[in-house]
């Protein structure tokens, strides 16, 4: 039972993939080696959420040639996984837990 949900998919997960890519190049330029940590979330943030987008396009264009679902259901889990991800980045960030 697909819901179409890959549109929203797409659109979500590649504008956080252009926000880790901005968190991850802000970063780097600081040149901040109390970032160690941060800078390896977030790229695993970036993978999440490439993964999630690919997924989402591929569901766009599969059509009647491929499991349309299946696709989207990989992405939807995937995207969720990436938001988690980012989410636990940004909370231990807050609370000073990485410094």
């Amino acid at each position: 039972m697909a819901r179409d949900n890959f549109p929203h998919i797409l659109t979500a997960s590649s504008t956080l993939l252009g926000l880790c890519f901005v968190v991850l190049t802000s970063l780097k330029i600081s040149n901040s080696s109390e970032a160690s940590l941060i800078d390896e979330f977030t790229a695993g943030a970036i993978v999440m959420f490439m993964v999630s987008s690919m997924l989402s396009y591929l569901s766009m264009r599969s059509g009647r040639f491929a499991p349309k679902p299946q696709y989207e259901r990989i992405a939807d889990i995937v995207f969720l996984a990436g938001l988690t991800f980012l989410f636990v980045t940004t909370m231990l960030i807050a609370f000073n837990v990485i410094k």
